[in-house]
């Protein structure tokens, strides 16, 4: 995984967007509410509800 402070990733996700192999899962921090329980949007996914994850490929 490239760590350029210039990409878009969260702290959830494993890939970079367009990654071959990677795709959009719905962040299990907050259920893909994108919100905590207090209201403020979620650090692990940055607010959109949704991660990159390695889903195969080479």
């Amino acid at each position: 995984m490239s760590m350029h402070p210039d990409t878009d990733m969260n702290p959830g996700d494993e890939a970079e967007p367009g990654t071959p192999g990677a795709g959009e899962d719905v962040c299990e921090a907050c259920a893909g509410s994108g919100k905590q329980s207090d209201g403020k949007p979620c650090p692990n996914c940055g607010g959109s509800g949704h991660v990159m994850r390695g889903i195969g490929g080479g």
